[in-house]
């Protein structure tokens, strides 16, 4: 039998998804779900690798644009759909791929690779970095009370069929993309993701139900969220499951978590994957009923680092000689002298002398601004060699706003 990596033909994506489905538990996705990942699969972008006949291992490629700090959106190859058959488990079924896929990123010129990992761990030996963290929480709105900031009361709200406010959210959606490092400008068809709704996904719990928030009879927010409903010998205990939430504006985004914690017949709000510095911390009355959890969301990866770096820009001017470690991509091992601020940033090959060394791994985490390059150096995995260096990079590359990746792919 001969084993092969090879691009995906659109004859054989039944088979290949149907591996994906097995490697993730065998439980079938809904016909609709099914349909809108076919729909979105760039065939040219997917690989499979095969024993015999056999497809074993999966990979694919979607096409996003990526919000950087400074509000640049910067082509990035969005990994997705990676599994390998637990008859092929640690035969370098993997490492094929994420080889393969990596030299045909960088040949498409697009120097970030950004994926959501099922096992954070797998990963980090192909240079992929934490690059965003999401906060989860479980609210107790029967303990825990809101303020709101001056104009909420100005926002309008009202229900709506989410499929037929859709073009109006994904309106609201795309003016927040330039805004927070982190979020995906999308293309045609990914709307549709908001507004699955299988039964089979609901696990007892409503249709999916929709608010949206008008000011001026401008659409100017929404939230999707489902209710599963509950009683105690106290009475009700209706658990509300929030999907979705954006907003333009902190009046917006009030209006909006206000009219959750007011729910009627509910005691709970539970979120998950939302920005960490999101305000509505701030204006709860006990924090600690919140039972917040941050975990790991964006894993990036610098496809090719010189490019990845200018793309961005620097909150304070940077001028650093970096020494890069990167065994599995080598073509950016080595020293880079990245200079930038506020308005650009250059990065070169240099022959200077380096003053932090780090792997791709690190210089990905740190990328988004939501790590920092102390942070990791507490951790030893960033060297300083020139003194000072550390604490001016690391102020350079932080970033205002928190990076946050809004949805997997």
């Amino acid at each position: 039998m001969t084993t092969d990596v090879r691009v995906l033909r659109q004859t054989e994506w039944n088979v290949w998804y149907d591996n994906l489905i097995r490697a993730f538990g065998g439980v079938p996705e809904s016909s609709e779900e099914r349909e809108m990942f076919d729909a979105l699969t760039d065939y040219d972008r997917s690989l499979g690798f095969w024993d015999g006949d056999q497809c074993v291992g999966t990979a694919g490629a979607f096409v996003f644009r990526l919000t950087v700090p400074g509000g640049a959106s910067v082509p990035t190859a969005g990994v997705t759909m990676v599994s390998v058959a637990a008859t092929h488990r640690r035969r370098g079924v993997l490492t094929s791929m994420m080889r393969r896929q990596l030299d045909d990123i960088r040949s498409w010129g697009e120097p970030l690779a950004a994926l959501t990992a099922s096992e954070p761990e797998i990963y980090g030996r192909f240079g992929y970095g934490v690059g965003t963290l999401q906060l989860n929480a479980e609210i107790d709105t029967a303990r825990v009370k809101l303020s709101v900031p001056p104009g909420t009361d100005d926002v309008r709200l009202r229900y709506a069929a989410p499929a037929e406010v859709l073009d109006a959210c994904e309106a609201v959606y795309a003016r927040g993309v330039p805004t927070r490092p982190g979020m995906l400008a999308r293309q045609p068809g990914w709307e549709r993701l908001g507004v699955l709704d299988p039964e089979s996904e609901r696990h007892g719990a409503s249709p999916l139900q929709c608010v949206v928030a008008e000011r001026d009879g401008e659409v100017v927010g929404y939230a999707r969220y489902r209710i599963t409903p509950g009683w105690s010998l106290s009475g009700h205990d209706a658990t509300i499951s929030l999907e979705d939430l954006e907003g333009l504006d902190p009046a917006v985004h009030a209006a909006l978590w206000r009219f959750l914690f007011g729910l009627d017949l509910t005691t709970k709000v539970r979120t998950r994957g939302r920005p960490v510095d999101e305000g509505w911390q701030h204006l709860v009355s006990d924090i600690r009923r919140c039972s917040l959890r941050v975990v790991d969301s964006l894993h990036l990866r610098l496809v090719e680092v010189g490019a990845a770096l200018e793309a961005r820009t620097y909150q304070a001017p940077v001028d650093v000689v970096f020494e890069v470690e990167d065994a599995f991509c080598p073509w950016n091992e080595g020293r880079w002298r990245l200079t930038g601020d506020a308005k650009g940033a250059v990065c070169v090959r240099t022959e200077e002398a380096a003053d932090l060394a780090l792997s791709v791994r690190e210089l990905a985490s740190v990328y988004l601004g939501g790590t920092s390059l102390t942070s990791l150096a507490g951790a030893g995995l960033v060297r300083e060699l020139r003194q000072g260096a550390l604490a001016e990079a690391s102020v350079g590359f932080g970033s205002a706003v928190a990076p946050w990746l809004p949805h997997g792919f």
